[in-house]
C-alpha cells in the first residue's frame, strides 16, 4: 500500500490539486496500470448507508468508482489533464461484505479527441467476484481544441468517421 505521501503525489500529479472528498473519505490509489488505476476506500463506520447490515452506503461505493474511472481516463491522456464525468452507469451486482475494505479496478480502454471510455470494477478479495461494475465516458477538458489524444497503447487516435460533425463526440 502506498504511503500517505505517495498517494499525494499520485493525486497530484494526476488531478492537478489535493481532492478534499477523496482525502475525506480516505481513497487511496493502490497501483497505477498503464491504462488505469486501482483504489481502495477503506471501510469506516461513518460510511455505513445501513447500521443493521454495515454495508458500505451506495454514494461512498459511487465516488470511488468515479474517482477512480476519472482518474484512468485523466492517467491515459498525453499529457494528464482534467476530465469531466458525462455518463457513468454502475450494475451494482451484490452487496458489499461488511468490515472490509472495498477496492476498485479501472481502464480506460478507448480515447478520441474529446472523450475517454472506461470500464471499472469493484470488489473486495478478488477481481473476479466482483460487487459493482460500471462503464463511463469522461469529457476531456484540458486539452487544447483540435489536438488529437493518443490512444491508452501510445499510438494517434483515430478519428470517429463522424467526430468531426456537430454534435459528435
Amino acid at each position: 500500500m502506498p504511503s500517505e505521501n505517495g498517494n499525494a503525489d499520485v493525486m497530484l500529479e494526476v488531478f492537478g490539486q489535493p481532492v478534499a472528498h477523496i482525502r475525506e473519505l480516505g481513497i487511496a490509489v493502490e497501483e497505477r496500470l498503464p491504462r488505469g488505476v486501482v483504489m481502495r476506500l477503506p471501510y469506516r463506520e461513518e460510511l455505513v448507508g445501513n447500521p443493521d447490515s454495515g454495508v458500505l452506503h451506495g454514494g461512498a461505493v459511487t465516488t470511488l468508482i468515479d474517482s477512480a474511472s476519472g482518474f484512468a481516463a485523466m492517467a491515459s491522456l498525453p499529457k494528464p489533464g482534467p476530465v469531466a464525468t458525462l455518463d457513468l452507469r454502475i450494475d451494482y451486482l451484490r452487496p458489499a461484505a461488511a468490515g472490509e475494505d472495498l477496492l476498485v479496478r479501472a481502464d480506460c480502454y478507448r480515447l478520441t479527441k474529446r472523450i475517454a471510455f472506461v470500464r471499472a470494477e469493484a470488489y473486495q478479495h478478488r477481481p473476479d467476484d466482483p460487487v459493482a461494475a460500471a462503464m463511463g465516458t469522461f469529457m476531456i477538458t484540458g486539452q487544447p481544441s483540435g489536438q488529437p489524444n493518443a490512444q491508452p497503447n501510445g499510438k494517434a487516435a483515430k478519428p470517429a468517421a463522424n467526430e468531426g460533425e456537430a454534435g459528435a463526440s
